[in-house]
């Protein structure tokens, strides 16, 4: 028996789980021989189904998901037509609502399975040519040969710590920037959005077998590790326990976490305290900070502990946490969204990430959507489109929104301007996105440079005291000296000083300097030194100029550091 793997992928810097969790379980059987081929949802489809069909295989699988849906369909109606006597078996979230209707569509896929696979497809191989067998294979849905639909409920890994470890297969792929660790299955939450909602019991791996397999990861040079738990902490102790085991790899792993911040007691706010600098990585899950928006959302916890819990946690120095919110939520209105955007601004939050509400299958408010007066897309991504709290239009301005954080305050060189402009004032949000959106820029991709330009440009019409923050911020990005954010920058042979206060660096006398003066004033402005006369690297050393000698100033004289 040859059974084929579609590896669909929205990018090669992606990769699933699902076909190493599901061959490590048979791997040993060798009347099975598995074969791969993976591409990308941007390929040629008919290239794709070419190198497929060259394989002849008995069985072709794949996981499917939002964002490889469509592409996958064409792909399997190509082949079946080419292999009609191959079986055609489909899974993952795309498949946990009812999928009668799914099937009836598309007669050439035989049967997709609901729910998790590692236990029920080994059951199903042992009669995959066997169709008058299927009826007692958990979370197979498929059409018997009178087309009537057949449904088997959901599959439910019971034994999760007894699993072979996906690690163990031979398709594990090892070549990416991260791997992906799945700790505990399932969660304890009950978000009405989410297709983990349902997912009942949470079940565990042991800190030891945890353990093995780090190291594990470890051996093959793995230097980010992202946590698949849903909330890392719904268990503080056994959260305590994993930070302790993650130190053990400390510096040569960071790991990702999803963590709630209601759920931090002071015992694990202690611990986050003492963490190295570097080894965490935290999403902080808000959604919102409305609390008849959570409560009709269905998520647990109270608001103010999570608002308390974030606080906290975007107050640690020592790692970062990005927040999330989510445009769509019943009774979540687009005002609100600004607002919560501001507060988590405010809250020195690392990335805020406005994402919109999509009503995947299986999830209680897909089945309540018409309650709860949402609108939305039947076809993948199943986005949003209206609900009674927001149009149709606010959800395009929120999904604007979103691009303008991603290319301003979710990147590192503009963030703090970005951020101390949304505190200052409460109209800069929609005054910024109305001149993106006015300049036809909102949707273009603009490079880091570009951005800067496009925000200097912004700040001398309308918000011209900030001007000298923007430039202090291109010159800090290596941006080029030449242009016009630079303008008032003066490099031609800068000379020290006699007094300024250091805020970063050593000053040495073969730095070439530039002096950004804030005023008339000559010696008050910022100065910049660099390593080399290449323009766009950026700065190792900054001090503000300063007309007289006070505390904590310096001479250049006596700080001059030859050595460094």
């Amino acid at each position: 028996m040859k059974i084929l793997w579609i590896d669909l992928n929205s990018s090669y810097a992606h990769s699933s789980l699902a076909l190493p969790a599901l061959h490590a379980q048979i791997a040993k059987n060798n009347s099975v021989k598995w074969e791969i081929v993976s591409a990308t949802i941007n390929e040629n489809v008919g290239m794709i189904v070419d190198e497929i069909y060259r394989h002849q295989p008995d069985i072709i699988a794949a996981t499917t998901w939002l964002f490889n849906h469509e592409q996958l369909l064409h792909i399997t109606a190509r082949l079946k037509a080419l292999l009609p006597n191959s079986y055609f078996i489909l899974g993952g979230p795309e498949f946990l609502g009812n999928n009668e209707d799914f099937l009836h569509k598309n007669p050439f896929i035989d049967c997709v399975f609901r729910g998790e696979g590692e236990e029920a497809f080994p059951q199903w191989l042992s009669c995959w040519n066997q169709p008058e067998k299927w009826n007692s294979i958990p979370g197979l849905c498929y059409m018997n040969p009178q087309k009537q639909y057949i449904d088997n409920g959901i599959a439910r890994v019971l034994n999760f710590s007894r699993l072979v470890p996906p690690e163990n297969s031979c398709f594990f792929n090892w070549s990416k920037p991260f791997v992906q660790l799945e700790t505990t299955r399932g969660c304890f939450n009950t978000c009405a959005f989410c297709v983990s909602g349902e997912e009942k019991p949470v079940r565990t791996l042991s800190i030891e077998s945890i353990r093995e397999r780090l190291q594990i990861i470890h051996s093959h040079g793995i230097k980010n590790v992202r946590v698949l738990d849903r909330t890392f902490n719904y268990n503080p102790r056994r959260a305590k326990e994993l930070l302790q085991l993650f130190l053990e790899f400390n510096p040569d792993i960071c790991f990702h976490l999803e963590i709630h911040p209601a759920l931090l007691s002071e015992e694990l706010k202690n611990e986050l305290k003492k963490l190295p600098k570097g080894l965490l990585h935290l999403e902080a899950g808000i959604q919102s900070l409305r609390e008849p928006v959570l409560q009709k959302s269905r998520r647990m916890g109270s608001l103010e502990d999570s608002l308390q819990g974030l606080r906290f946690l975007c107050s640690l120095p020592n790692m970062e946490t990005h927040a999330d919110l989510i445009a769509g939520l019943p009774l979540y209105r687009l005002s609100e969204i600004f607002e919560d955007v501001r507060t988590l601004a405010g809250y020195n939050a690392g990335e805020i990430q406005l994402e919109s509400l999509k009503l995947l299958p299986g999830t209680e408010m897909r089945r309540r959507a018409e309650e709860l007066g949402i609108r939305y897309s039947p076809l993948p991504p199943y986005e949003v489109l209206q609900t009674n709290e927001i149009s149709v239009n606010e959800l395009q301005t929120a999904r604007q929104l979103s691009r303008l954080l991603d290319g301003f305050y979710n990147t590192t060189a503009w963030q703090a301007i970005t951020r101390k402009l949304i505190l200052d004032d409460n109209d800069f949000l929609r005054r910024f996105l109305e001149f993106l959106i006015d300049k036809n820029l909102i949707d273009q991709p603009m490079s880091l440079e570009k951005r800067g330009l496009v925000l200097y440009e912004f700040c001398s019409m309308h918000y011209p005291a900030y001007k000298i923050m923007v430039t202090i911020a291109w010159i800090e990005a290596g941006m080029s000296l030449k242009k016009k954010p630079a303008e008032k920058v003066k490099t031609k042979r800068q000379m020290p000083p006699e007094y300024w206060e250091v805020i970063y660096g050593n000053y040495k006398e073969s730095l070439r300097l530039c002096f950004l003066p804030i005023d008339d004033n000559t010696q008050n402005g910022y100065w910049f030194g660099f390593e080399s006369e290449i323009q766009k690297a950026e700065p190792v050393f900054k001090a503000k100029g300063i007309m007289e000698r006070c505390q904590n100033t310096q001479s250049p004289q006596i700080n001059t550091d030859k050595s460094s």
